[in-house]
């Protein structure tokens, strides 16, 4: 039991370190090739601080254990939302300008409903993993296309003066990238073999382990990035960090899993996990758009947000200790 729970600390704190590295390399090195910094925000970051969820669920789904691979996608989308949104207003009230950002918002609405369609027949096949992709590549090419016609986003500004302040040699950008990849691999092979062991040590499921420790391990990427944007007032880059990596979760990560290996789904996933995931979506046109001010999520909404969190964890973990 040591062993695999030094594993899952050590997976952890790896795959923190190697996804800051890649990120920052990716991003410096792609502003080197002269890429608008709205499309350095919403491809190279957005994919960069999901790399972990992907690499992790794509390990669990060719080992067999689908279980971690959807607890880790939703999972992630969940702590998302409502622990590290709910986190960042709880600094500072979060101002959405952006009106990109508002354009996210109904089509993450709309691929977490044909997500949860996909559930319907307790399988995720190689097609639904196809349609997924499919629908993730038509989003990414939407994505360069706004990125390429838009040049006064609020999100481009914010990434813009990100990049300004951690200039660094393109050699040495190439470096973190190369050396964040490598590690975040291995790390991630390293947490998901530490996960499985104490979930079937407990006789925990390995859904649990992956909506509970793992969601949150492979979502502190996004965690430190939007906590550091809300303090440095970069709301727009704040809540992009959320929608961005929702919508690469949902599409991407629980695509590329399905297409390395089918996977069953227990109705609890969709009955509680994704009931819970599309919850929490719809809430953001509340919170966003504003019901108490207008485009601000402020403190009492970002309070709100944590405990719905902790309110489901808590659920999690009191129905996983009594079975």
């Amino acid at each position: 039991m040591l062993l695999p729970a030094l594993a899952v600390i050590c997976g952890l704190i790896l795959l923190v370190w190697s996804a800051n590295w890649f990120v920052e390399g990716a991003a410096i090195s792609a502003s080197y090739c002269r890429v608008p910094p709205l499309l350095i925000g919403m491809l190279v970051v957005g994919f960069g601080t999901s790399m972990p969820e992907m690499v992790v669920s794509a390990f669990s789904a060719a080992q067999g254990n689908p279980g971690l691979a959807l607890g880790n996608a939703y999972g992630s989308n969940i702590t998302n939302i409502a622990l590290i949104l709910g986190l960042a207003a709880l600094i500072s009230p979060i101002a959405v300008n952006s009106t990109i950002l508002r354009k996210e918002l109904p089509i993450l609405t709309l691929v977490t409903a044909i997500a949860a369609a996909q559930l319907l027949d307790g399988n995720i096949s190689r097609l639904d993993a196809g349609v997924l992709l499919a629908l993730f590549a038509g989003l990414m090419g939407w994505t360069i296309y706004q990125g390429l016609r838009r040049s006064g986003d609020g999100l481009g500004r914010d990434i813009a003066a990100e990049m300004d302040t951690r200039a660094m040699p393109l050699r040495r950008a190439l470096v973190f990238l190369v050396v964040g990849l490598l590690v975040l691999v291995a790390s991630s092979r390293l947490l998901v073999w530490g996960a499985v062991d104490i979930a079937h040590s407990f006789g925990v499921s390995d859904l649990v382990i992956g909506l509970t420790v793992i969601a949150v391990g492979t979502s502190l990427p996004e965690l430190a990035s939007t906590l550091i944007a809300a303090r440095k007032g970069e709301h727009d880059l704040a809540v992009g960090n959320v929608l961005g990596s929702n919508l690469f979760n949902t599409l991407a990560v629980v695509g590329i899993a399905g297409s390395i290996h089918p996977m069953p789904v227990s109705p609890e996933v969709l009955d509680r996990d994704v009931l819970v995931m599309a919850a929490l979506t719809l809430s953001l046109y509340l919170v966003c758009y504003g019901y108490r001010k207008p485009g601000n999520i402020d403190r009492f909404e970002g309070a709100g947000l944590l405990l719905c969190y902790l309110a489901y964890t808590g659920f999690l973990l009191a129905t996983a200790l009594k079975s």
